[in-house]
């Protein structure tokens, strides 16, 4: 997905500042940990789930008048695409350490 979501970007046109600027954007919903673990696994998962960048690019493509938005999904994909590949999962409410992809971090002695 982070590979397919950066082609699509490259033909968009858009300014690859954009992307740079953009791509950390979503990690700011680790901000959500400091209601405690269950509502931040909440907050990070409703931003790091591809429904929200999914939604926004078929607005982008239906609704006249709406294109600038497409870059700006093609970039939230891909920041998804990338914590996947990097075994970044969606979060259990155990803590952010516990994903559906297994923990995250360095493993005990």
């Amino acid at each position: 997905m982070a590979a397919v979501a950066a082609l699509l970007y490259a033909r968009t046109g858009a300014s690859w500042w954009l992307f740079a600027a953009l791509w950390l954007v979503p990690d700011l919903s680790m901000l959500g940990y400091l209601a405690g673990p269950c509502q931040g696994a909440r907050i990070y998962n409703a931003i790091h789930s591809y429904v929200a960048p999914g939604a926004l690019a078929l607005v982008a493509l239906l609704l006249p008048g709406t294109h600038a938005a497409l870059p700006i999904a093609l970039i939230w994909a891909n920041h998804i695409g990338v914590d996947r590949l990097l075994g970044y999962g969606l979060k259990y409410g155990n803590g952010f350490g516990f994903t559906h992809l297994g923990p995250v971090g360095r493993k005990k002695a």
